[in-house]
């Protein structure tokens, strides 16, 4: 029996947040446990529900969407959090993965990629909705390719191993632990210690800066 999902629904419109709740809980293993209509409220809901997930607006009164997460993970709580969005902007997208969101969801997606987006980050994984995943690897290699200075190169205690690479590849393709254990045939559990291995080796704390070191050591 699959385990219950907690949710926490944060969107200044009442029809918005209604929709999306009569969404989710048509699903049987879904429960939406609170709601906000504010940036400061959803703070305060999170943190007397202590719910598995929070999907919140990006505009918001009384703190954004991101400043939300951005506030959330100073506090290290460890809620999932989908930042949800009517714009595919790379900016947003990208101040999302920087304050520390686990995806990013357009108002627009159907209930079929929504459903998706919230089992994929609630199982431990990320999900950035079309061709948003690809905003990184641009990213990387516009980068890449913007100066033709030497790149620096990781220290010898410091080299990351073949499949700690391939790890960071899948990684900056939007794969989850889920789906990279998937990919690589190995289990989920060691998935997670790769990557947890990976990013304290890297000294990075999420997948935006990630993404910045494996461009600066050109990892990929």
């Amino acid at each position: 029996m699959s385990q219950t999902i907690r949710v926490v629904l944060a969107d200044d419109h009442f029809f918005v947040r209604d929709g999306i709740k009569s969404l989710l809980e048509s699903e049987k293993n879904i429960v939406v446990v609170g709601e906000a209509t504010d940036g400061l409220e959803a703070l305060e809901v999170v943190t007397a529900t202590k719910p598995d997930l929070l999907i919140v607006d990006i505009r918001m009164p009384h703190h954004t969407g991101i400043e939300v997460v951005e506030k959330l993970r100073d506090q290290n709580n460890p809620v999932k959090i989908i930042v949800l969005s009517m714009h595919e902007s790379e900016e947003y997208v990208l101040k999302s993965i920087k304050a520390g969101a686990d995806g990013y969801l357009l108002k627009g997606s159907s209930k079929e990629e929504f459903l998706k987006a919230l089992h994929s980050v609630a199982n431990g994984g990320k999900y950035f909705t079309g061709d948003i995943s690809s905003i990184l690897i641009n990213q990387l290699t516009s980068t890449a390719t913007s100066s033709l200075e030497p790149k620096p190169s990781l220290s010898e205690d410091l080299t990351i191993t073949k499949r700690e690479k391939e790890i960071l590849t899948l990684l900056l393709s939007g794969k989850g632990n889920k789906e990279i254990a998937e990919a690589l045939e190995i289990s989920k559990r060691t998935a997670e210690v790769h990557r947890f291995n990976l990013m304290k080796k890297l000294k990075v704390k999420n997948l935006m800066e990630l993404s910045n070191k494996a461009t600066e050591y050109s990892l990929i």
